[in-house]
């Protein structure tokens, strides 16, 4: 059943292959080559040399930097010392990043150069002393400890020990500190082993342009590495680095968020950028539009695979899987899929009652995976895991052929006139305009109906699309109160860091005075 029986912590991920196959690929950054043997043999230095400085079991090591190959030998580095990784936003404001540190309670934080003057900072902002190992190009981490022994640290490290800590992107409130095991990533492993969809060749190379503060980019990493797939580390999302990167290294396997498949897509560039290398593309982190989806269908060869899950999880709940992606089908094309082996699904009510196939109400998830808890917040954990159920917040429905529908998040869905809209809904049928670049709807507070949709829409380079046009538009595809009762054309949406639309950033301005949360 266990692809690597002997495998059981995120080092060994890596000392399974050293042993192996030692001259085989694991990180590629651009003109250079590191095989696994010499991942881990960096990797134990860094152990050694964070051993040296004091570094204890459960101790957070913070990191704030870009995409790099220090990122990676950190990371397992940290991991074989049983301290806990713990990486910061690196696009944060300086109070933003204050909080985290204080929250944190890290001691030692290997930092880049090149945030310097956010670090300090938001180091005197939060009012703590943090040792801190400065990384650049010149000194690398690699380099800092290159003196240190290259053996394996002589330590047993628990399956339960927290592995690494990741901060929620805060769409909906203040971030919370995620702690994610060994053995719960392991497990995360196990259940894509038993996924037949999931396939891997011995010349697979993935593309990483995603940022490494968030479990999309860390879990599909470790995927890869798991099961002896290269990683092309790209230092961070530029649309046009990525095409580059995408002629050049000729990966096979590329990951992205809906809003990065848009940027990408709307790149000059993507005309005429060779995109045959690729075999698979898979997105998650938020609903895709259908126009987007048709489009990305269109412009890219290669199969594609969506995946739903959250930074609790250590991974994918769901998957919608290559053959569902048919463009004959369009409704299967809005579909999270259905739950990998060992994860089950309920939708329930508001009361907790599981609701009929149809019907909408809060996907519950239990999964071998699901995080032990929030970082020092024992209230919000027991919120989120109930009875051994994780409360996504994400309302959800599932239908007759057994695929399920993400249909909005609970917080984002709009009461209008007593009647329930999904954002999601709305988006979708307005995203097929081809005037439409991209959209977000929101509520806003409305006198007589208590909330009124409204669309915020991104029109496509020269397009003259006005609200009477889109309105009309919108009134064949969608039933009367479903229909948008105003739009404001934008030029860019405000994003977290993770690369999703912030719709309480959106909300914010309109309900200033009104007496209703925002998150």
């Amino acid at each position: 059943m266990w692809l690597y029986p002997e495998v059981r912590t995120l080092g060994e991920f890596i000392e399974y292959h050293a042993r192996h196959t030692p001259d085989r690929r694991a990180l590629v950054s651009r003109d250079r080559t590191i095989s696994f043997v010499e991942y881990d043999a960096v990797a134990n230095r860094i152990a050694n040399g964070l051993l040296a400085r004091g570094v204890a079991a459960g101790e957070r090591v913070g990191f704030l930097g870009l995409n790099s190959p220090d990122f990676y030998f950190a990371l397992i580095g940290t991991a074989k010392t049983r301290g806990a990784f713990t990486v910061f936003n690196w696009r944060l404001s300086i109070p933003e990043l204050a909080q985290l540190i204080a929250d944190s309670d890290t001691r030692l934080t290997i930092v880049e150069r090149g945030l310097e003057e956010m670090w300090a900072a938001a180091l005197e902002l939060c009012g703590r002393t943090i040792e801190t190992i400065w990384i650049d190009e010149d000194r690398t981490l690699e380099a800092h400890f290159a003196a240190q022994p290259a053996s394996k640290p002589d330590l047993f490290i628990s399956e339960e020990d927290t592995a690494i800590q990741l901060y929620t992107s805060g769409t909906t409130g203040l971030p919370k500190g995620v702690m994610l095991t060994h053995g719960g990533f392991n497990r995360m492993r196990l259940c894509e082993h038993l996924e037949p969809a999931y396939r891997w060749e011995a010349d697979d190379i993935f593309i990483n342009p995603l940022p490494n503060f968030h479990l999309l980019s860390i879990g599909i990493a470790f995927q890869c590495l798991y099961n002896g797939v290269a990683v092309s580390i790209v230092r961070q999302f530029d649309p046009a680095i990525v095409l580059a990167t995408i002629e050049n290294d000729r990966p096979t396997l590329l990951t992205l968020t809906p809003t990065m498949i848009q940027m990408l897509l709307d790149h000059p560039a993507a005309a005429t950028t060779d995109f045959s290398s690729l075999r698979l593309t898979l997105y998650a982190g938020s609903p895709i539009s259908l126009g987007l989806i048709k489009r990305a269908i269109a412009m890219m060869p290669g199969k594609f695979m969506q995946f739903y899950g959250a930074t609790e999880a250590n991974g994918a709940f769901s998957i919608l899987r290559p053959d569902e992606h048919d463009l004959e089908d369009e409704a299967k094309l809005q579909s999270c899929g259905r739950p990998l082996p060992l994860i089950a699904f309920r939708i329930v009510d508001a009361a907790g009652n599981d609701v009929p196939d149809g019907q909408p109400g809060e996907l519950l998830v239990r999964a071998p995976a699901i995080s032990p808890g929030y970082w020092k917040q024992p209230e919000a954990t027991a919120k989120a895991v109930q009875n051994g159920w994780y409360r996504s917040g994400d309302v959800a429905r599932r239908d007759a052929e057994g695929l399920y529908y993400i249909v909005d998040r609970v917080k984002d869905m709009i009461v209008s006139g007593g009647e329930n809209i999904y954002s999601a809904e709305v988006e979708n049928a307005l995203s097929t305009h081809p005037e439409v670049g991209a959209v977000a709807v929101i509520g806003v507070p409305d006198p007589r109906w208590g909330e009124a949709v409204k669309a915020c829409v991104i029109r496509t380079t020269g397009s003259a699309l006005d609200e009477t046009g889109l309105l009309a538009y919108a009134r064949e595809r969608l039933a009367g109160y479903k229909v948008p009762k105003s739009v404001v054309f934008m030029d860019s949406f405000p994003l977290v860091p993770s690369g999703k639309v912030s719709k309480k950033d959106l909300r914010a301005p309109y309900w200033e005075g009104e007496g209703r949360g925002v998150a």
